[in-house]
């Protein structure tokens, strides 16, 4: 089959590789129909994400077609139409038990490496690098899809392709951070980064009870959908003071949720962003955390800071004492899209979410090396990158 797969920083190729098999009775083989691009797979591409390795196959957003399943699989047959969510759950462990599904503790055989770096584990992830598994990724003709009765989804017969591959990871990431916020009726959000995920925040802050939703980026397009699509209010932060914006604009409180939809590449302005970025060019810090300490600063005492952009390393200038004299709590993880698929599905049959304004070019897999050329300078008012093997 074909593939898109990593061979260096800012090298993708796309190469013939060996079809995938069932190598458990709890897999599937999935026919990939869509597979989307990803803000966090810009990490790997840039390499600061360690263990990727020449010929790994990127992809974790993805749509397609059950054509195989292993002996004890039971909810999924052949030709069902399934999304896949991005991080692999067992389904048996208490992680996966209590709803964490990005914490299981059973589907990252390479776990060791997770331990060495963070302490502890997660679950493994499709196309994300060895220390998370080292599974082959989506974007490909075909994918070994494990525990597959507990990941795959059958989609429901009215929704189309477009809106339903953002189930998989965008929509169910931007949804979870708005529920780790603990909206209130009335309350005040802000949301930093309007790609993919921030706009789905936007959307599911509002479907939670926020009464606004402010949006922060710099990119006028971005900016443009977050209003029209989103409801949101909109602050460029190259042209205002992010936090004083957001204090004149909540009566000098604060918002009462931040959520940081952007993650270890944070762009700002001023000696600051010179500051993370020295850093992290030497490796000194893997992440430039602007976004997250902005969140801190700017949400009102007692608030919640809702963290869903990636991060991997240590960072500096972390303002802990604001975070303790204000009494604010901080929330993050991967997505538990398994907990939040069901729902969300019957929230785009209702109406009140629609990813597919997510999908802003289609190509074919041939052209993946274009496609995230595109997708990473933000050329051509894109958003996002799905690929159609």
């Amino acid at each position: 089959m074909r593939a898109l797969c990593y061979h260096g920083v800012n090298d993708l190729r796309v190469e013939t590789v060996k079809d995938p098999e069932i190598l458990r009775p709890g897999d599937a083989i999935v026919r990939v129909r869509m597979s989307s691009v990803c803000g966090s797979d810009l990490h790997l591409i840039g390499g600061y994400v360690p263990t990727m390795q020449r010929g790994d196959i990127l992809g974790h957003e993805f749509l397609g077609e059950i054509v195989e399943t292993g002996a004890d699989v039971k909810r999924l047959s052949r030709g069902d139409r399934v999304i896949v969510c991005s991080l692999i759950g067992c389904g048996h462990c208490d992680y996966c038990k209590r709803d964490l599904w990005s914490l299981c503790d059973n589907s990252n055989p390479n776990h060791a490496m997770m331990d060495a770096l963070l302490g502890d584990t997660i679950a493994g992830v499709f196309g994300y690098s060895h220390m998370t598994g080292g599974y082959a990724g989506s974007h490909a003709e075909y994918v070994r899809v494990p525990y597959a009765d507990h990941n795959a989804f059958k989609v429901p017969e009215g929704i189309p392709d477009e809106s339903a591959v953002f189930a998989s990871d965008a929509l169910p990431t931007g949804f979870m951070g708005a529920d780790l916020c603990n909206i209130k009726p009335g309350d005040v959000v802000a949301v930093w980064g309007c790609g993919g995920v921030g706009q789905m925040a936007i959307r599911s802050a509002y479907v939670l009870g926020a009464s606004r939703v402010i949006a922060i980026d710099r990119y006028p397009e971005r900016l443009r959908l977050a209003r029209e699509k989103g409801g949101a209010e909109v602050l460029n932060y190259e042209e205002v003071h992010v936090n004083e914006a957001l204090r004149e604009m909540t009566a000098g409180r604060g918002p009462d949720a931040c959520i940081d939809a952007v993650g270890m590449e944070a762009d700002s302005t001023g000696i600051t962003d010179v500051y993370d970025r020295v850093k992290q060019s030497l490796r000194v810090q893997l992440d430039r955390p602007a976004v997250l300490r902005q969140a801190i600063h700017a949400c009102r005492k007692g608030g919640t800071v809702a963290v869903m952009g990636v991060y991997f390393g240590l960072i500096d200038k972390f303002p802990m004492g604001v975070l303790m004299n204000k009494a604010l709590t901080l929330r993050s993880g991967q997505q538990h899209g398994q907990r939040y698929v069901p729902r969300l599905f019957e929230l785009i049959e209702r109406g009140e979410i629609d990813p597919s304004y997510l999908l802003t070019h289609r190509l074919s897999l041939e052209e993946g090396p274009r496609g995230y050329k595109v997708f990473k300078s933000k050329e051509e008012a894109c958003m996002r990158v799905v690929f159609s093997p």
